[in-house]
């Protein structure tokens, strides 16, 4: 039987940072906890710190073995995707008084891992979220995303398991 392994998902964002934790034993993914980092004030490197504490306490609380980011991407804004990029760095940095390992995924490899489809909008990823953990009720979207992405670094270290065992 494997050891169950604690994934923290982060969906990082500078006014919401969303977190999900799941345990993955085997084939098995179960939820175990989900919020969000909402972060005040204009102060933008005052938000950032609130990031770091929010995610250093996320950390001490729920002990992931593992942890998994969304990577950045740039649509329309470059400002947005700066801005988006400290905050990534923020919840990273935030990681490195923990013993963890940090994977990252493209934002089309997290749809397409929970929804099949690498275009799913946001309630797509949410309704589909909640089926595969059994949540009843409304998921808040950075919160369904950080579980996505959760999701999506279980799907792919249980197939990098596999493809080591049968390279044997």
């Amino acid at each position: 039987m494997n050891a169950p392994v604690r994934i923290l998902g982060i969906d990082p964002g500078s006014r919401l940072t969303g977190y999900g934790v799941v345990e993955t034993t085997g084939d098995r993914i179960a939820w175990v906890q989900h919020g969000a980092i909402r972060t005040n004030g204009d102060d933008f490197p005052s938000r950032l710190a609130q990031i770091y504490a929010g995610i250093g306490e996320v950390l001490e609380t729920w002990q992931p073995q593992e942890v998994a980011i969304e990577r950045v991407f740039v649509h329309r804004n470059a400002d947005s995707a700066l801005k988006l990029g400290h905050a990534r760095s923020a919840a990273i940095c935030a990681t490195f008084a923990h013993t963890v390992s940090l994977y990252e995924y493209a934002p089309r490899a997290v749809k397409q891992a929970v929804t099949g489809l690498g275009g799913a909008d946001k309630e797509q990823v949410a309704r589909m979220v909640g089926m595969l953990l059994g949540l009843k009720g409304e998921l808040q979207a950075d919160a369904a995303d950080a579980l996505a992405i959760a999701i999506c670094h279980s799907n792919s270290r249980r197939l990098k398991t596999r493809v080591a065992g049968a390279g044997r």
